[in-house]
């Protein structure tokens, strides 16, 4: 008997329906997305077919030699409940077998992710509001097109906040050409960038990295300038008050929250300098 359910990677029309379910479902996706997802591991975006109709999906990126992360966790309303949904997740597990794997989880899954071995880091508080007004950088710091400086130093400065190597997705994060990516420059070398992007509705900000709370506010200043009117977002991990002071001084109010978890301890990052994840989806 032929099995009327089946797992396989995700084409460029897949991708495009699985961000129309992330938003239906209240994620608010990036105009721009797709290109840099698909490009961060081609093989890690994964459907669930049912008699040959989409149903559910997954993402499970292979970052460096061994971490992972796990996002774009949906089923299908008609498809809950009849164990379509965990059969995608085992799939999308088996794809990053021997790694750590992180994810951004709505709260109330908790527990299920728990009986999966994930514990849970932090919360992130996606903060949002108007375009924040524009503020001078600190003394002695520059803000500078990020798109204009060598990558590798964007490459090895990002790697201070994400647990590996991610050159692939941050180029094109960087360069896509709905993204606008400024670098703060402080003595010769990076200090702080942030990169925001339209989305289906307003902006979000992600990843803004900074030294402190005044190069963060210059780095939103400067990208919401770029960027035009409109709302935006910004998704704070909790356990940096210094940024969730910042997002709070600048009028934003919380909209929406993840737990942040891992397969493990959490990995050693920065995380005093991490004002705004990059995106819940990747990472």
């Amino acid at each position: 008997m032929v099995n009327p359910f089946d797992v396989r990677v995700m084409s460029a029309t897949d991708l495009a329906r699985a961000l129309d379910w992330a938003a239906a479902e209240g994620w608010n996706p990036g105009l721009d997305d797709a290109r840099a997802f698909q490009i961060a591991d081609p093989q890690g975006f994964l459907v669930g077919l049912l008699h040959g109709e989409p149903v559910s999906c997954i993402s499970v990126v292979r970052y460096g030699a061994d971490f992972g992360f796990l996002g774009f966790y949906i089923a299908q309303p008609r498809a809950r409940g009849r164990g379509y949904g965990l059969r995608t997740w085992n799939a999308g597990m088996a794809h990053l077998s021997g790694r750590m794997v992180g994810l951004d989880g709505v709260p109330a899954q908790q527990d299920n992710y728990r009986k999966s071995g994930f514990w849970l880091a932090w919360r992130n508080i996606r903060y949002q509001g108007p375009a924040a007004a524009r503020g001078l950088p600190p003394p002695g710091v520059a803000l500078e097109d990020a798109k204009a400086l060598p990558f590798d130093s964007v490459a090895a400065y990002d790697r201070r906040f994400f647990p590996a190597p991610r050159d692939g997705f941050l180029a094109n994060w960087i360069g896509a050409p709905g993204h606008i990516a400024l670098a703060a420059i402080r003595d010769g070398a990076l200090a702080g960038l942030g990169v925001i992007r339209a989305c289906r509705a307003g902006f979000k900000i992600g990843p803004l990295y900074a030294a402190d709370a005044a190069i963060a506010a210059a780095l939103i200043g400067g990208l919401c300038e770029r960027a035009g009117p409109g709302v935006v977002a910004l998704d704070v991990p909790e356990s940096n008050a210094r940024a969730v002071h910042l997002a709070e001084s600048l009028g934003m109010v919380p909209a929406f929250e993840t737990a942040r978890m891992y397969t493990g301890a959490a990995p050693m990052i920065d995380a005093p300098g991490l004002f705004g994840v990059t995106t819940f989806e990747l990472g």
